[in-house]
């Protein structure tokens, strides 16, 4: 089928790949991708096309990857040259200057990875997890020039256990987001127009990118709090701590363990791996990576001499 709309979709990484499928398999017309540029990446930081790019080009869709629409007048000419009905961004990675945001006739709706006006920024994902929201979800929004201000179109809300991690609520998220757009574009073309709501500010918190120095441990905190971050910032940016011999530890995996134990917080407590945390709390350390080794168990870690029982980490 074909379902009339011409479509200029815009996004980069792996979460934006399934609503880029989802327009292509329901049979829209993706008449462009707009995308990073090329970027080394992996071990041997060869140059690689960003994982919306590699899809748009199978499906033999026209790829542009600008490295600013801002500065890029050209870049702006050639997506007006498309005729774009609609934008769709997800995770783009790039600022849309207010004549992109006019260039489609429908104008640029963005999936965004919160229930907005909460965790609007870079990072909703994980702040969601870190903050101990007990939901987070997909938000249809129409972009406006505002950082993730605009009026939404749909939401729906997911629940977020005590297993979910930043990866599993990332894939699920992904694919939510894949099938509302679908289903917005359904509208769209029926209907010739979307219903929107402006957001609320009341609420409105600001998901600030993730930085390096945001995975290191503070063991005054809570266990549950701690548990909160590894779920979170795992894989990026990482959690850490520094082991007594002030080697950088990664904390892969951990569980709450129902025990109190009064230790100074950042203590191992014994070969099972038990962490003392703040509030007489505990964690045990599933899965860790000490400096310049392979992930291992708190187990092996402790037989190879990688840490030690009574040892404190900061």
């Amino acid at each position: 089928m074909s379902a009339g709309l011409r479509i200029a979709f815009m996004g980069t990484p792996d979460f934006a790949v399934p609503a880029l499928e989802a327009l292509i398999d329901n049979g829209y017309e993706v008449v462009c991708v707009y995308t990073q540029p090329p970027r080394p990446k992996g071990r041997g930081q060869r140059v690689q096309p960003s994982p919306v790019h590699q899809v748009a080009e199978a499906h033999n869709i026209p790829v542009h990857t600008p490295k600013s629409l801002k500065k890029d007048e050209d870049a702006r000419l050639v997506l007006a040259s498309y005729e774009p009905d609609i934008a769709v961004v997800a995770a783009y990675g790039l600022i849309l200057p207010q004549e992109v945001l006019d260039t489609p006739r429908y104008g640029c709706l963005n999936i965004h990875a919160s229930l907005l006006p909460r965790w609007r920024g870079a990072a909703p994902i994980q702040h969601a997890i870190w903050a101990g929201d007990a939901e987070t979800g997909i938000s249809i929004m129409q972009m406006e020039k505002g950082l993730d201000t605009g009026p939404v179109i749909e939401e729906k809300a997911v629940t977020i256990r005590p297993q979910t991690t930043a990866q599993s609520l990332h894939d699920e998220l992904s694919a939510l987001g894949a099938a509302m757009i679908a289903g917005v574009m359904g509208r769209l073309t029926a209907e010739g127009r979307l219903e929107s709501v402006p957001q609320n500010e009341d609420g409105a918190a600001y998901a600030s990118m993730l930085k390096k120095d945001d995975g290191r441990v503070d063991w005054t905190q809570t266990a549950t709090e701690i548990d909160r971050q590894i779920r979170a910032l795992t894989p990026w940016p990482g959690v850490w701590t520094l082991t007594a011999d002030e080697k950088r530890l990664k904390i892969i995996e951990a569980e709450i363990v129902s025990e109190e134990y009064t230790q100074p917080p950042g203590t191992i407590l014994d070969h099972a791996g038990h962490m003392s945390c703040g509030g007489d709390t505990a964690l045990r350390l599933l899965k860790i990576q000490p400096e310049n080794k392979k992930a291992m168990d708190s187990v092996s870690a402790i037989n190879g001499n990688y840490i030690k029982i009574d040892d404190v980490f900061s």
